[in-house]
């Protein structure tokens, strides 16, 4: 095995170690601290992911948009081959809210975890003005991880309705594949573009607190 090829597997396997037990993340934070890489370091790495895989589901969401006002906009043509793309753009969707519910998930781990080694470690902090100090920092970190961890929540439940929505008409659409069908459903597709022009805001919001507090991290 290559010297540059050794590292990817090495990586690899503990982002496996990640998604197991207590046990197996312990290992996991221990195997990365040996190679300089600590906790805080981890969440700021999983804020940044989560924050760019917001991004791509918010183009994904206008793509899908975009699909929508082209269906029940259809004049004519070829009418299965708009509803296809209507299908893919749904799919890349569901793909991508998976995406992103994983990542919350990790970032809400890796975050759990610094916050109850911090706690732990201020204990150990014999100076009371240095433990002072340090429990602020803790604390002052905890508000800004709570705001952006509450904008993240908030754009991931706000996917499943439209997912729903969306999946809803891609069915229907799929056995009444006409101009009257389609129309019948211009109404509701109204909804559901003021669904997704409304979620999009939201993953902009949390977009914007990843940015704020990737900021705070690195001016720490």
């Amino acid at each position: 095995m290559n010297a540059q090829a050794k590292p990817l597997w090495f990586l690899a396997g503990l982002i496996g170690l990640l998604s197991l037990g207590s046990g197996c993340r312990s290992a996991y934070y221990a195997a990365y601290e040996k190679l300089g890489v600590y906790k805080r370091d981890l969440l700021k790495k999983n804020v940044v992911a989560a924050r760019d895989e917001q991004k791509e589901a918010s183009v994904q969401f206008k793509d899908a948009m975009t699909r929508l006002k082209e269906l029940y906009g259809f004049s004519g043509g070829n009418l299965e081959k708009t509803y296809n793309n209507l299908q893919s753009e749904y799919d890349d969707c569901a793909a991508q809210a998976e995406v992103v519910r994983k990542r919350i998930q990790e970032v809400e781990s890796v975050a759990a975890d610094l916050f109850s080694e911090w706690e732990k470690e201020i204990q150990q902090i014999s100076t009371p003005s240095l433990q002072s100090s340090s429990r602020r920092q803790l604390q002052a970190t905890r508000e800004r991880y709570r705001s952006l961890a509450e904008a993240l929540k908030d754009a991931e439940r706000s996917m499943t309705p439209v997912l729903t929505q969306l999946h809803d008409h891609v069915l229907y659409l799929k056995h009444n594949l006409n101009a009257q069908a389609i129309a019948s459903l211009k109404g509701e597709a109204l909804s559901i573009q003021t669904d997704i022009s409304k979620l999009i805001s939201q993953m902009n919001a949390a977009i914007a607190k990843a940015d704020e507090f990737v900021k705070t991290l690195q001016s720490e």
